[in-house]
């Protein structure tokens, strides 16, 4: 008995010595190389290293994209697609520049597919027809502003053509888009309220609905620049992006 427990183990043992285990080594190796390749491909994907030119159409942005990224000023049409360039700071950083298209068709589709890589929004504003435009600077103001991708990145709201007669100080367009984010506000919770929000990317902005909204009420940095791109009046903007 004794005899036959000792042939039972050596064939065992033999048996667990003849087992090739390169082919698992091989198949675990392949799992861990693939699992790394995704990792470090997510990550590049989801790096924020651009700053996005936003705002309506004829604002400025294009103009001043070209004045910052060619170190020329040219004249300009409304974009149907993005702008993408690069700025070098007097320090020597290098920054990926993303002039988003303006038009209410466009800018949303633009704004949602650039706004995870965002590290920094410049928000360009007319400053002469900012009033007649005020519901649709402050809506988009708001979608930026409220968005989570975005929410905690710092926003410059450049107030551009101040070289202009009529044009509204920064100082002016900081307290009409504080009285028009309220209505937006108001409008945009109704409609949540009439469809499922669970998968809703805005967050709230402000302490509550009853009590009157102001940019100091958000976490967010957010600062109001004046600006004259036609000029190459931007000295607040360059001192900006040297922060990044």
């Amino acid at each position: 008995m004794e005899k036959m427990n000792r042939k039972s183990s050596a064939k065992a043992s033999i048996k667990l010595s003849e087992i090739n285990y390169t082919p698992v080594l091989i198949a675990l190796a392949v799992v861990l190389l693939t699992l790394v390749i995704l990792f470090l491909w997510k990550r590049k994907k989801t790096v924020r290293s651009a700053v996005l030119f936003t705002g309506l159409c004829d604002s400025g942005k294009t103009f001043l994209f070209t004045h910052l990224c060619l170190g020329e000023g040219r004249e300009t049409f409304t974009s149907i697609k993005e702008n993408v360039g690069n700025y070098r700071t007097d320090k020597g950083h290098e920054l990926k520049v993303v002039d988003v298209p303006g038009h209410e068709r466009l800018r949303g589709k633009f704004f949602d597919e650039y706004k995870n890589i965002a590290k920094a929004i410049v928000y360009m504003v007319d400053s002469v027809t900012v009033q007649k435009d005020i519901r649709d600077v402050a809506d988009f103001l708001y979608t930026i502003l409220a968005d989570k991708a975005t929410s905690k990145i710092p926003v410059v709201v450049l107030c551009n053509k101040q070289d202009e007669t009529l044009a509204k100080s920064e100082t002016a367009i900081k307290s009409m888009l504080e009285k028009e984010i309220n209505i937006v506000r108001q409008t945009r919770k109704s409609q949540l309220q009439s469809v499922d929000n669970s998968s809703s990317s805005e967050t709230f902005l402000g302490k509550s609905m009853g009590v009157e909204f102001e940019f100091g009420q958000i976490g967010q940095r957010i600062r109001f620049v004046p600006c004259s791109a036609k000029d190459e009046k931007y000295d607040g903007l360059t001192t900006f992006l040297e922060t990044l």
